[in-house]
């Protein structure tokens, strides 16, 4: 095993067991009529603990060590070079009502998307940084360059973040979106209860805290924040103090829904129901995570693999959905080009077709069409 690896697997050893550190401290959020509320922090709808002990870490590492995980891939993350030019065109309509406008993703990397639709664009979890993680010179090391460099990104209206791990909350990322907004278009950022508070001492205050379910109107867009089934943690002891989610998003052009980091529960279903009376037709698009998930007697609880994110796919009832959270860092013991072959299986077992439920490229923009009878 090379010395990388081997530092790599130290430093995971280290990380990991100071985020599985015991929580004591009073969650000042507590609500009693909230059932994932508790006096220490937050919990999950169906399995209200996914914590894995220390003695757990320790076999993890020690069977990812014995068997050389993860292999190297055997072909590199695809990447292209972005349509700048599409992204702007976008961009530009925002600021003309009436104008046509076409849905578009754009995948950064990682569980980072440029969503652009209802006139909005929208970042989830953005991550520019070499590595995630709390160094910046040591810890997970992206495999390929982000998609999109963060100065050639339009001006960007909405910020989505998901919870608080290192990979889907970067400082430096989050520090310099705050800095490119203008005053006239400030960048808002949407979090879990729990975290705006992190923001403030960054000096950043157009932010918004959400608990599950709740709704937040920004320029005719409904942005929900939504149960998903994980955990939170950025320190020594304090894991769960903060909530983690989803986000659901219901334009007049598009409805979309991304996961955020999950275990597969029947979360995905109850949000379906949620919001099948008030937005018919469901989600026009889902992100949802199909890498990180092995050895999966460790991940099961906390992150899905493809077979689950196919029934992640049909539980949300969305047309089609795009496999995000791969590619870009060892995060697990599965190569970094196994998650699309296992989407694909997983597809093919389930009888949906490729478009359904596919990967794209990193840099790779991707129209998709309109809700009917909206522009």
């Amino acid at each position: 095993m090379s010395g990388g690896r081997v530092v790599r697997r130290l430093f995971v050893f280290v990380l990991l067991s100071l985020l599985l550190g015991a929580c004591s401290a009073v969650n000042p959020y507590y609500d009693a009529s909230r059932p994932h509320h508790t006096p220490e922090g937050f919990k999950n709808n169906y399995a209200p603990s996914v914590n894995k002990s220390r003695a757990d870490l320790l076999r993890w590492m020690w069977e990812s060590w014995r068997n050389d995980l993860p292999r190297p891939p055997a072909t590199p993350t695809p990447v292209q070079a972005p349509d700048l030019a599409a992204i702007e065109v976008r961009s530009a309509a925002r600021a003309q009502p009436g104008a046509p406008s076409q849905p578009a993703i754009t995948w950064i990397g990682h569980a980072s998307m440029l969503v652009q639709a209802g006139r909005l664009n929208v970042l989830t979890d953005p991550i520019f940084s070499e590595r995630a993680s709390f160094l910046s010179f040591i810890g997970p090391k992206r495999a390929q360059a982000p998609g999109l460099a963060l100065k050639d990104l339009p001006p960007i209206d909405v910020v989505l973040i998901s919870h608080n791990h290192y990979d889907h909350l970067d400082k430096q990322t989050v520090v310099d979106l705050a800095a490119r907004s203008s005053g006239k278009i400030p960048t808002l950022f949407l979090v879990p209860l729990g975290v705006k508070p992190w923001f403030t001492s960054l000096g950043i205050t157009n932010v918004i805290e959400m608990d599950w379910w709740d709704q937040h109107l920004h320029k005719g867009v409904e942005f929900n924040f939504t149960p998903v089934q994980h955990w939170s943690a950025r320190s020594l002891g304090d894991r769960s103090q903060t909530l983690w989610g989803g986000f659901a998003v219901f334009a007049p052009d598009f409805h979309w829904y991304y996961t955020g980091d999950t275990g597969y529960s029947k979360d995905f279903s109850d949000t379906r129901e949620r919001f099948a009376a008030r937005h018919p037709g469901g989600f026009d698009l889902a992100l949802i995570p199909v890498g990180a998930y092995e050895p999966r007697w460790f991940m099961k609880e906390q992150h899905i693999n493809p077979a689950e994110a196919v029934q992640v796919h049909k539980d949300l009832g969305a047309r089609r959905s795009v496999g995000v959270h791969w590619g870009t860092f060892n995060m697990a013991d599965e190569s970094l080009d196994q998650p699309p072959r296992e989407l694909a299986q997983a597809r093919q077992a389930q009888g949906l077709r490729d478009e359904e439920f596919s990967v794209m490229r990193i840099g790779e923009t991707r129209p998709l069409p309109a809700r009917a009878g909206k522009p």
